[in-house]
């Protein structure tokens, strides 16, 4: 599952160790997910409301989120709402319609019908791949953006491509860890 990048020059030291990070966390996903059938990737094996493919779709929006973000800016982050729908009414559950990107996200935490557990991680492979091309290709990890106007952001806050590059390790960190946990419940197996 971990993805390699090639590219016609050598990367910097300070990529290299990037990548090599994030090779190192997707490994342990991959660990936690590699001989599981399609119906035990579905299993909520604990009082959590997660799954292992879940995780994976998550892990692998996370991926490709911020790989947009860190190629395009800030107009790769699909915060908008609905017209006549505020922040307040989400929070207090009187919105009359939430933002399509909400109710995705709540699918990238289960399997769907239909999903299998090979095209989950497929997809992965190829959001990985997606988000090594960005970090090598991206011409100055110093580089910040705005971020958008909303409640889990303080106002006015940017983020830099290397942040957004120890975020995507930190979250894929967290969720191998969750995956473990999961894996461990399912059937005895850890990834260590």
């Amino acid at each position: 599952m971990a993805a390699t990048t090639t590219t016609s020059t050598p990367l910097d030291p300070e990529r290299t160790d990037l990548l090599g990070a994030l090779a190192s966390v997707r490994g342990a996903l991959a660990a936690a997910v590699a001989g599981l059938g399609d119906g035990e990737a579905g299993q909520r094996p604990t009082v959590s409301a997660l799954c292992l493919g879940g995780l994976v779709k998550h892990v692998t929006a996370v991926e490709e989120l911020w790989a947009r973000f860190m190629a395009e800016g800030p107009s790769a982050l699909p915060f908008d709402l609905p017209d006549g729908v505020t922040w307040a009414d989400i929070a207090a559950g009187t919105a009359r319609e939430l933002p399509r990107w909400m109710t995705e996200r709540a699918d990238e935490f289960r399997m769907l019908p239909g999903e299998t557990l090979a095209g989950v991680v497929e997809r992965y492979e190829e959001a990985a791949a997606r988000t090594d091309e960005v970090i090598a290709s991206v011409p100055d990890l110093s580089t910040t953006y705005a971020l958008p106007e909303v409640p889990w952001h303080a106002p006015g806050e940017v983020r830099s491509v290397r942040r957004v590059i120890a975020h995507i390790i930190a979250e894929t960190a967290q969720h191998a860890g969750h995956a473990d946990i999961l894996r461990e419940t399912l059937d005895g197996r850890t990834a260590s």
